[in-house]
């Protein structure tokens, strides 16, 4: 390798390694000062606060940290869903973003679009149609995925060019980097991951009861809506009332 040759390597390499170290950093979000158990409003760190599903001054606060791609997640959807609703003027249901994106190269964009359709009003819209269809734009391409996510912001009535612009924002960006740092503050390592007033939610159920994990024949306690609301959240209402 000639001189200018290796001289003109060199400067490929160091701009490389510049331009990863840039994207690393970009994506990184100090929230070491931050109280996960507590809902995040707009501030300067985070320019898109938590959406609360429910009653933001409850003292009862769920968390979901959850990927648009996975197959869990959206099977999860309904019976929290069903749970939350029941219990609604009693607790504040939060869903941040955790898109494991080694593999679910959708789940980043799916959460963008979410963002993109809370700017204007209509997350939990778009939250819902995102897992309901999830089936539709798990294994499309970038640019086919686009394309279906803009029909789905059609269908709810938004502002399409302004939907498409904020899918790339810088704001919608840091949210979804914001919220996945607080999920590995709080030693999340897969989705769907709960957290109730900052405690994983990680029990089992079985015929209506709280059993040990491994009992044959349970499931996870956010799997069935029942024993969501029953056996896990109501019982932390009733605590939080009697405080």
């Amino acid at each position: 390798m000639s001189k200018n040759a290796w001289i003109m390597f060199t400067a490929i390499c160091v701009i490389a390694f510049g331009a990863l170290a840039w994207y690393s950093k970009k994506d990184a979000v100090d929230v070491s000062n931050v109280d996960t158990s507590k809902i995040q409003t707009a501030s300067d760190q985070f320019p898109i606060g938590d959406h609360v599903f429910g009653n933001k001054d409850s003292k009862v606060m769920l968390v979901e940290y959850g990927d648009y791609q996975c197959p869990g997640c959206e099977q999860a959807n309904g019976p929290v869903k069903a749970a939350a609703e029941n219990v609604k003027e009693d607790i504040a249901f939060v869903f941040r973003h955790y898109p494991l994106i080694s593999a679910h190269p959708n789940a980043k964009a799916a959460a963008a679009a979410a963002e993109s359709a809370g700017l204007q009003g209509k997350f939990w819209e778009m939250h819902d149609i995102l897992f309901d269809k999830q089936s539709e734009w798990s294994t499309a391409s970038a640019t086919e995925r686009t394309e279906v996510f803009k029909g789905y912001a059609k269908e709810l009535g938004l502002d399409e060019a302004k939907f498409t612009n904020d899918l790339v924002s810088d704001k919608v960006l840091l949210k979804i980097a914001a919220d996945s740092a607080m999920g590995r503050k709080d030693g999340v390592t897969g989705t769907p991951s709960f957290m109730l007033n900052g405690k994983a939610v990680d029990q089992y159920v079985k015929d209506g009861k709280i059993v040990q994990k491994g009992t044959e024949g349970s499931i996870q306690a956010w799997s069935d809506a029942s024993a969501l609301e029953n056996l896990i959240l109501r019982p932390a209402i009733k605590e939080a009332k009697s405080e």
